[in-house]
């Protein structure tokens, strides 16, 4: 069984650009290569059952290899993946990757770890920040309770999300969903999915200090990496070929726009030319550099 926990597991001391690829293909490749209460006391936190994850990788029986086999690897975090996902890797304008997406067709999910103090408790106050930043942005939002205790439920003005998150030894975990109107709802399709991924997760720490509520580092497998580089080459070669296109067009005698060639008819300078496919990275609104390849 996965997730099986060791014996002498450590106890918690008591006194945070988009690749699109095969989620399945990646998975089959890696394994062959190898806050105080946002609302008053709604949402408290509850005791776990022994055999629900996410788990620290030191707790475990099976070995890094093992567990890999059937989760995608990402260095801080090892994520099952659900069958017909596909992955988005999102890019900082340095080329670092910064976050891996799973994509459903109910909704999106992003499993990520951070660092955390000793003490459970900074899911408690992450919930609290989120919840205030939500409703500065005019959202609606309520504290429901999942199998983790508190998650949040926010409607936006583009997409619902749900963010759930959960308190390990010097890491938190935080799983957000975004979907359509009433996807991330109690019960829904993608939080059965979300939530069936957040108990099969396992966590690796690490031993290097980090702030607290700082990202663990992602780190990408090397199938992965070779998928993100063929699909910047195919990026790079569109963009020349359309390029190339554009400058032999007059030479051809293509008709520029309002005019057909050879007419004589004069061009409107009035019309705008149709645009054409997105050269190169996008940016979301974060400003995180935004890259896609069809998986």
């Amino acid at each position: 069984m996965f997730g099986r926990r060791k014996k002498t597991a450590p106890q918690h001391d008591e006194s945070v650009a988009d690749i699109e690829v095969d989620a399945s293909r990646t998975r089959e490749d890696s394994a062959a290569v190898v806050d105080a209460d946002a609302d008053g006391d709604a949402g408290g936190d509850t005791e776990l059952a022994a055999d629900l994850g996410p788990f620290d990788l030191s707790e475990l029986d099976d070995d890094r290899e093992s567990l890999a086999a059937s989760r995608l690897d990402l260095g801080s975090v090892l994520v099952p993946l659900p069958s017909g996902g596909q992955l988005q890797v999102e890019m900082t304008p340095a080329g670092a990757p910064q976050a891996v997406h799973v994509v459903t067709q109910h909704g999106r999910i992003t499993i990520a770890a951070y660092a955390a103090p000793k003490s459970p408790g900074q899911w408690r106050e992450v919930a609290s920040d989120l919840s205030t930043s939500l409703r500065k942005d005019n959202s609606e939002v309520s504290v429901e309770t999942g199998p983790w205790g508190r998650e949040l439920h926010g409607v936006t003005a583009n997409a619902d999300l749900r963010f759930i998150g959960v308190d390990g030894y010097r890491w938190m975990v935080r799983c957000v969903l975004a979907g359509p109107a009433g996807a991330v709802s109690q019960d829904t399709p993608l939080v059965k999915i979300a939530r069936d991924m957040l108990s099969q997760t396992v966590v690796d720490r690490g031993s290097d200090p980090h702030p607290v509520r700082t990202p663990l580092p992602v780190v990408l497998p090397e199938v992965l990496i070779s998928q993100l580089a063929s699909a910047q080459q195919q990026l790079a070669e569109q963009a020349a070929a359309q390029k190339a296109a554009g400058q032999q067009a007059p030479q051809q005698g293509v008709a520029p726009q309002g005019g057909a060639a050879g007419s004589g008819e004069p061009v409107d300078p009035t019309q705008t030319p149709p645009s054409g496919p997105e050269e190169g990275p996008r940016r979301g609104s974060s400003g995180s550099a935004m890259q896609q390849l069809g998986g």
